[in-house]
């Protein structure tokens, strides 16, 4: 260690993931019960501590693959949070990471034991600063969601209009009106309609759409603004 550096405090380094899962029309949030104390036993948000070898990324990716399973999730860093008392444990900066899991096809998911789905709308209270963490992840899932189909990551890669509303609808926690959503959703104009319908709900079905990510690149470089809201 250099001379300049050797009479400085050590703080430990954190990684908390935000990790938000969608399926049968529920927006759901993975949690644990705390293992070590103190608070042990409390609900709490999945993280670890930053291992000298790795980025906060590399951190957050390993967190989701061992907890789990997963590899090609989507991520994104959150925030960091500095309070000097926010765990009583130890001085201790955490770098929030928020993702997205579809859990359509649950059976690849190799869920950690003593980790838990929960509903986004009926959340525990959670350990240190962790319900402030789900406050921010959630503001940010929802300006995401209003300019970016950043939502279309929770839904499987075929979907009914009906499904992306009830989806919007979990985000936002409020009810849209359902031709005017369709209509919205329509003009944009970047939905691709298929032949297949889906008929789990009703015998005349609904058609199944992929989103068109090619045109939709291509409308975003001219300027297309996403909007739903």
């Amino acid at each position: 260690m250099s001379d300049k550096y050797k009479h400085g405090e050590k703080i430990l380094v954190a990684v908390d993931c935000i990790i938000f899962g969608y399926d049968h029309g529920t927006l759901k949030l993975l949690l644990f019960k705390r293992l070590l104390e103190p608070l042990k036993g409390g609900w709490s948000l999945i993280g670890s501590f930053i291992l000298p070898n790795e980025s906060v990324e590399e951190a957050g990716k390993r967190v989701l693959h061992e907890i789990t399973g997963l590899d090609e999730v989507y991520m994104e860093e959150l925030k960091s949070y500095t309070a000097v008392d926010r765990d009583p444990g130890a001085r201790c900066i955490s770098i929030g990471q928020f993702a997205l899991i579809g859990l359509e096809n649950e059976e690849t998911l190799e869920i950690k034991d003593g980790v838990q789905w929960h509903s986004v709308s009926d959340l525990p209270e959670l350990v240190l600063d962790h319900n402030q963490m789900v406050v921010d992840a959630l503001a940010r899932l929802r300006n995401r969601a209003q300019y970016y189909p950043i939502g279309l990551e929770l839904l499987p890669k075929k979907f009914t209009i009906p499904q992306l509303q009830t989806l919007y609808e979990e985000i936002f926690q409020k009810k849209f009106d359902s031709r005017n959503f369709r209509k919205k959703l329509l003009s944009l104009n970047i939905l691709i309609q298929l032949k297949e319908k889906d008929k789990s709900s009703s015998k005349k079905g609904a058609f199944l759409y992929e989103f068109d990510y090619t045109k939709y690149r291509k409308l975003k470089n001219k300027g297309f603004k996403f909007s739903l809201i």
